[in-house]
């Protein structure tokens, strides 16, 4: 059975009315979606390809857009919580720590997911056509599957636990869930 009294009292503390908090909530599902459906898009079509001269340029520049992209999120999601109140029983020296431990984790995955796929291999170059020679089983997949997902998930866990921000525990729900969609979609 589930305790929704801790769910509840969360709410109380965010105000999902709050422009600010609306848009991070825009971002955070627009960009899998985006890269997803661009992905997809470029992979039945290869008009990215065409456009762009080469699957490997049309890869970058899509690689840079969902860099960008993934910038203003973060921005977004930095703006939310600085808008809203922040948890009295987070805002202590121990809650920061814990997320500075769990951004720091996060942070590993994210940069380790990337040396070992490159940038390509990190910013979809397989529906560009251009495939690694193999199947990626060292750190951190070796741990964790979409290591990358869930480094960014635990970032923004971890910023939100260092800022005691109630928005920023539900907005990083939020981001699993983009996430926990975007596997399924993907798989």
């Amino acid at each position: 059975q589930v305790d929704v009294a801790a769910m509840a009292r969360l709410f109380g503390y965010v105000d999902v009315t709050d422009r600010d908090f609306a848009v991070a909530m825009l971002s955070i599902a627009f960009n899998p979606l985006f890269w997803n459906v661009v992905a997809r898009w470029e992979h039945k079509t290869r008009a990215l390809s065409r456009a762009f001269g080469s699957p490997r340029a049309a890869c970058y520049c899509l690689g840079i857009l969902i860099l960008l992209l993934n910038c203003v999120r973060s921005h977004c999601f930095t703006e939310a919580m600085k808008s809203q109140p922040r948890l009295e029983g987070l805002d202590c020296r121990w809650a920061y720590l814990l997320g500075l431990a769990v951004l720091a984790v996060g942070t590993v995955f994210v940069i380790s997911s990337f040396l070992a796929l490159g940038f390509v291999g990190t910013f979809l170059g397989d529906y560009f056509g251009i495939l690694m020679e193999a199947k990626v089983t060292s750190f951190p997949f070796s741990i964790l599957d979409n290591p990358m997902y869930w480094g960014s998930t635990a970032v923004y866990l971890g910023w939100a636990l260092m800022h005691a921000s109630p928005a920023g525990l539900l907005l990083t729900a939020v981001v699993a869930i983009s996430y926990t969609i975007a596997v399924l979609y993907e798989g």
